[in-house]
């Protein structure tokens, strides 16, 4: 098996309503388990997501938990989840990352000849978007 580089992004209590958006996004496969499925049924955190799984047929995988009773959340700073390529439906993602969320860069053509933008969803989490100027 070749490596993989996954994100895995870290929610504060809403990892379930986050995930379950991704894959109406981008489609896909989610696994989700909670605290209370894997071991910890009477914890107060038992609804809490443990590990939650997202694997798309564009061959996408993300991954994401809620924060733990105990731990801090930090919500993400200094990373982006980058998503390039020439497919048509990279706009219909961006469109629906961007509904409440808040677009810092407009998806527009850049010097570069590609679109680019940016943009950080309603959940916190940062996207980039680069569409190569063939997919116009």
């Amino acid at each position: 098996m070749a490596s993989l580089l996954t994100p895995y992004l870290s929610f504060d209590g809403n990892a379930r309503e986050a995930l379950e958006f991704y894959r109406d996004v981008f489609g896909g496969e989610l696994d989700i388990n909670t605290f209370g499925s894997l071991g910890h049924p009477d914890a107060p955190e038992a609804d809490l997501v443990m590990h939650g799984q997202l694997e798309t047929a564009a061959g996408f995988t993300m991954m994401g938990a809620d924060t733990p009773p105990g731990m801090t959340y930090a919500a993400p700073a200094g990373i982006t989840v980058m998503l390039s390529g020439d497919d048509e439906s990279l706009r219909t993602q961006w469109a629906r990352l961007a509904d409440g969320g808040t677009v810092g860069t407009e998806l527009a053509k850049q010097v570069w000849g590609d679109e680019y933008g940016d943009l950080v969803d309603r959940f916190g989490t940062p996207w980039g978007f680069n569409i190569s100027a063939g997919s116009e």
